[in-house]
């Protein structure tokens, strides 16, 4: 029907004209026909039959409206087929999970199709026509799975055949690309997740085994849990959830034959409002010797701080205990209400009476030592290089170098004035200081009589040294790694100045005469030792 209408500008009478034109209308166009293709990971729609003068002009979804010719620079692979009689059409139309105008959440895709529909017998008329889809797809949920090993917890996701259509909560953190970057590794379908278990991104767990005794050098079970859940990105609603508890055996007691004890106390998850820089060892002067919101680490002598003493038979056994001061411990239960008391005990044990047999030989020295005469001097440097690879080194303008506690720092000290293959350069004493005199106090040993200072938790560790384009004669040079550390006297102060020095031996590589000169020590041990406590990132500290 085609309607006229005028209106008189006088006597505003209506006046109306209206004809009526026969047309002819598409056949009913049959429900949308959807399946999906799982090995490539796209719904398929078809739909029809219309008359050939329909004509497929947009797609309204959700989020856009995008023409046919979008549609296919998309990839959706728009398509119009003829019936076998060229009488009628159809459209399909391809859409890939993996596209944005794709829920995520059940893979839903909704849609209208707008169609134009030209002229039909001699009469022009248009119409248009939309049609409602919501399509409805279930997508089987990614699995998650975890195992542990003595040092790393390792969590797979598996996603199937589909794009990743989730977020990654890993303890409280998300999974975002720096974190990726550094504990994450990607698969075709799937990707792990490794992470120590010493990350802040773990929760602590109170084994029974934590509150008994340690003694000698025997390792504890620390526990730790890793809670990882899989989040849609929309709603923040929990897709799947992953929790893994396990047990590493680690070092918590150390004891040295120099009558000195360290112990590591962990802050687990029991005692949530626990401060570890709080806790004492049985006489309340006697604090950590550093912390930090999840450790801390006590280093004293076997006669003192409250360490008692027994005899059980042949052995000398000492003890202490780890605990907050009872003030703090009724002030913690009283915020968190919670009867749980934090105790650990630790304990070393000495043989009293012992004797042990050490054979030697001797044998005559073959020839005498002896120096060639000649002038000139010999220069030696230190220098500290910027990363292990010993490739580059900081200036001179670049002191004082800032360094976090225990961050590795990479020393090189090298003969610079020498071509002769004969000499070696060995390292007999190196230690450090507050302030830039070698000689003042307070003062800790890093190297003694070319060896690591036994009484160090973190040991030196020595690295050897290769022919290069810039070394020539590896006997001339010594490197060696420390770890940041800052001054018990320092950490009141916090002032962060460290000052390294080192003395130095000239050799005759050929003929060793003895120590100094046999060799400098390498103890491949000393890495694990150094890594075997678990540091803390107090300040920064710097290194001059």
């Amino acid at each position: 029907m085609l309607e006229l209408l005028w209106i008189e500008d006088v006597s505003h009478e209506n006046t109306s004209y209206k004809v009526l034109f026969p047309i002819t209308t598409p056949p009913m166009a049959r429900p949308l026909q959807v399946h999906t293709v799982p090995e490539q990971a796209v719904f398929v729609l078809e739909l029809g039959t219309f008359n050939l003068d329909v004509e497929l002009l947009n797609i309204t979804f959700p989020t856009m409206v995008l023409t046919v010719a979008e549609c296919n620079a998309r990839g959706f692979n728009v398509q119009e087929q003829r019936s076998p009689d060229n009488t009628l059409k159809t459209f399909r139309m391809e859409v890939p999970f993996s596209d944005p105008v794709v829920f995520k959440e059940q893979n839903i895709l909704q849609s209208k199709q707008g169609f134009l529909l030209g002229p039909v017998q001699v009469v022009p008329s248009c119409f248009l026509c939309l049609i409602n889809t919501t399509l409805f797809v279930l997508v089987v949920p990614p699995s998650v799975t975890g195992n542990c090993d003595q040092e790393n917890f390792h969590i797979t996701v598996d996603y199937r055949n589909q794009e990743p259509f989730f977020v990654v909560l890993v303890g409280k953190r998300l999974l975002n690309h720096e974190f990726a970057q550094q504990y994450l590794t990607e698969g075709d379908t799937d990707f792990t997740i490794t992470l120590p278990f010493s990350s802040p991104d773990l929760a602590l767990l109170s084994l029974p085994c934590i509150h008994a005794y340690n003694i000698g050098l025997m390792n504890s079970p620390i526990g730790s849990q890793l809670d990882v859940a899989l989040l849609n990105p929309y709603n923040n609603m929990t897709i799947k959830y992953f929790s893994l508890a396990c047990s590493f055996l680690k070092t918590l007691t150390e004891c040295f034959s120099n009558g000195t004890m360290t112990a590591l106390a962990v802050k687990v998850e029991s005692a949530p409002g626990l401060n570890p820089g709080q806790l004492t060892l049985s006489d309340p002067a006697c604090g950590p010797t550093y912390s930090d919101d999840r450790f801390a680490y006590f280093h004293f002598t076997v006669n003192s701080c409250g360490t008692t003493r027994k005899f059980i038979n042949n052995v000398m056994l000492y003890e202490n205990e780890i605990s907050l001061p009872d003030e703090l411990e009724v002030k913690l239960n009283a915020t968190t209400s919670s009867e749980e008391e934090y105790q650990l005990k630790v304990s070393c044990y000495f043989v009293a009476n012992i004797t042990r047999t050490l054979a030697f030989l001797t044998r005559p020295r073959d020839n005498e030592p002896f120096a060639e005469t000649g002038t000139g001097r010999l220069m030696v440097r230190m220098r500290l290089a910027q990363d292990a690879s010993y490739n580059t080194f900081h200036q001179e303008e670049d002191y004082p170098v800032v360094r976090y506690l225990r961050q590795p720092l990479h020393f090189e000290v090298e003969l610079t004035t020498s071509s002769d293959p004969k000499v070696a350069l060995v390292l007999d004493h190196c230690w450090a200081t507050l302030n830039e005199d070698r000689d003042s106090r307070p003062r800790w040993n890093l190297i003694i009589n070319g060896c690591e200072n036994p009484e160090d938790p973190y040991r030196v560790v020595f690295h050897p040294v290769e022919v290069d384009a810039r070394v020539h004669f590896p006997s001339h040079v010594k490197r060696f790694e420390v770890y940041m550390f800052s001054f018990a006297e320092d950490a009141v102060e916090q002032s962060g100045q460290v000052f390294v020095h080192c003395d130095v031996v000239i050799c005759d590589a050929s003929s060793p005469t003895g120590s100094p000169c046999s060799g400098q020590c390498v103890n491949q041990d000393n890495l694990k030792r150094g890594r075997s406590c678990l540091s803390s990132d107090m300040y920064q500290s710097t290194l001059l």
